[in-house]
């Protein structure tokens, strides 16, 4: 029974890649097209613009969207997530979804259902990529998501986590950075995963910013361009197309663009010397992808246009002076920065018009789909521009090979996805970046025979890929596992009287207390909890489990560790500094100011305190 089923899945197989291979011909050109030592470009561009000519206008239309769909299972979704597509899509599946709109492509999301496990994954990617290939005009499907590391995760343990964009910047070692992008992109690769949006260019010069901070290497535009170019390569040489964002530049705002339209002010030079370096250096790197951010930069666009809609942005400044001529996506057109100033039904259509070749993520695809194929027909926009980013998107799926092999198999999964050896880099790269900021008296390294009895406090964040955590038990199991006697209490983010009462009595006995805080701001009744804590005489140790800028705010505390997220392979990292069994390494890449003067330094960047020896 099981080898019949086996075969079926194999000749399935065999006759999608060869019907996909069909369209432009004999077999052997595309698969040709699809290798590294291809023809050179004008062959392999004949041949693609052959394949489009074939392509209905709806087909075209289709290829420009990459679209989210609820459920596990290309076919056979559960209930809720059938009603949730019905409801927001107008389908029923992922196939039917493929069918009805030919969209190119596909983002997953964990809120979706669509992240549960590797394997699953990976049957899900081969359902949607039956579905390509069993339309009209047989084409696989670019399938992408947001899988940063650090705070931004998509595809959760067993894969392997790494460290996010600010912890590598801490680190500072651009060959940790492409390690780690080459081991995330492999195993994106093998569940089907062929795009990530990743990595994040912008460059955090505002410590106040909602949306990006931890997400970005640093505030140095230099080091950034660095740690990106880097990246860039490692998942690229992974078989992924990585993706650089937010063009032009989304690291000064102090407006989270998911919920309102922010304002750069930057004028041009300072764009040039701030914003523009990593995005820069993402092209000369090779770059498959760029992605526009909903941001209005009056130096560079005087109609306040957020940039996705931006002609002069992203023809006249990323096309035409920096030279680009990849895939150019949306950041999702369900973000309120995008919606604002226009309706759901124009902002796809001047987003092609500006120079977008990716259409990520409508709120409502049919109202987008139907705007864009009228936009055609009655001549806002024409057919060859269509066909000219239809162009760019096929060349990408010919580039990372999905017309020659465009399934992805058990096995593949299985030989690299959480591999031990992926496990264990991924925690030697994580002991690189933790940063170890304040140590009054050389109170660190702890020892669990003078400092055997901890207590672990703290906020418990959600896990950004909903399968870790929750950061105090991670803490507590960390230290347990290097022979302490550790009990965790969750206090939270904003910890009530109450509880922060009952984790001043539990300290009572303890040789130390290790609180971990989330982006204290000046009114947090974190800050209570800890000089509460530290009036009780126990040493405290704070771990900021995702900005570095919470130490700005606190005092009385014996010791503070940066780690930059809650995912367990940083917080392991920590814990392992704070006992010795590793030296920290990292150093701020950023900044962090004085809570009572923002314009003085508290910490500056680089620094990033270490032990004379280990334990």
């Amino acid at each position: 029974m099981h080898h019949r089923a086996t075969s079926r899945r194999t000749l399935l197989t065999v006759t999608a890649a060869a019907a996909a291979a069909a369209v432009t011909g004999a077999t052997a050109p595309l698969a040709h097209a699809d290798s590294a030592d291809a023809a050179d470009a004008a062959d392999r561009d004949r041949r693609l613009q052959h394949l489009i000519s074939r392509m209905s206008l709806e087909e075209k239309v289709g290829q420009l969207f990459v679209m989210r769909v609820y459920g596990h299972s290309a076919t056979a979704p559960d209930q809720a997530d059938i009603d949730a597509n019905l409801t927001e899509i107008g389908v029923r599946t992922a196939a039917e979804l493929v069918e009805r709109y030919h969209v190119g492509g596909v983002i997953y999301f964990t809120w979706a259902h669509n992240t549960r496990d590797p394997h699953q994954i990976a049957e899900l990617s081969n359902g949607i990529q039956r579905a390509g290939l069993a339309q009209p005009t047989p084409l696989p499907l670019l399938i992408s998501t947001d899988q940063e590391h650090g705070i931004v995760c998509r595809v959760g343990e067993p894969a392997t986590l790494l460290p996010g964009a600010m912890a590598l910047g801490a680190g500072g070692s651009h060959s940790d950075a492409r390690r780690a992008a080459q081991i995330a992109g492999a195993e994106l690769a093998a569940v089907g995963i062929r795009q990530n949006y990743a990595p994040v260019a912008d460059v955090n010069v505002n410590p106040a910013n909602p949306v990006i901070g931890v997400r970005s290497y640093g505030s140095d535009p230099q080091a950034v361009a660095d740690l990106v170019a880097a990246q860039v390569k490692g998942y690229q040489r992974a078989g992924v197309a990585a993706t650089s964002k937010h063009f032009p530049g989304h690291g000064d705002t102090a407006v989270d663009s998911h919920y309102g339209l922010p304002t750069i002010t930057h004028t041009r030079a300072q764009w040039a010397e701030l914003d523009a370096p990593p995005f820069r250096s993402a092209i000369a790197a090779g770059i498959d992808s760029i992605m526009t951010a909903h941001i209005v930069v009056p130096a560079l666009d005087p109609s306040e246009d957020p940039a996705t809609l931006s002609r002069p942005i992203l023809t006249g400044i990323l096309r035409e002076q920096l030279g680009y001529d990849g895939v150019v996506v949306t950041d999702s057109l369900g973000m309120e920065g995008v919606r604002t100033k226009y309706g759901d039904d124009r902002v796809p259509v001047l987003a092609l018009k500006a120079g977008v070749d990716q259409l990520l993520n409508p709120p409502k695809l049919d109202i987008a789909w139907n705007a864009v194929l009228q936009a055609v027909k009655n001549g806002e926009l024409t057919e060859a521009r269509l066909d000219e980013s239809i162009l760019r998107i096929l060349r990408l799926k010919a580039k990372l090979g999905l017309f020659r092999k465009p399934f992805v198999t058990a096995a593949g999964v299985d030989r690299t996805v959480g591999t031990a050896d992926h496990l264990a880099q991924a925690d030697r790269i994580a002991e690189g970046t933790t940063t170890l900021l304040l140590n009054e008296g050389g109170f660190l390294p702890i020892s669990r025979l003078s400092h055997g009895d901890v207590l672990v406090v703290g906020a418990d964040p959600a896990s950004p890929s909903g399968t870790t955590g929750p950061p105090t038990t991670t803490l507590a199991t960390a230290f347990t596992e290097l022979g302490f006697t550790a009990t965790a209490l969750s206090t939270g983010i904003t910890p009530t009287a109450a509880k922060i009462d009952e984790a001043v009595a539990a300290a009572a006995g303890k040789d130390v207390v290790v609180v971990g805080t989330y982006n204290v701001s000046a009114t947090s009744p974190q800050r209570t909890l800890v000089s509460r804590l530290v009036a009780t005489g126990v040493p405290v140790v704070t771990v900021a489990i995702r900005n570095p800028y919470d130490i700005a705010r606190l005092s009385g505390q014996r010791a503070t560790v940066a780690a930059y997220s809650w995912t367990d392979v940083e917080l392991r990292a920590a814990v392992r500094v704070i006992a010795g069994h590793a030296r920290p390494q990292g150093c701020l890449p950023v900044p962090v100011q004085r809570a009572d003067d923002p314009a003085q330094v508290l910490y500056p960047v680089g620094h990033g305190l270490s032990y004379a020896k280990r334990n």
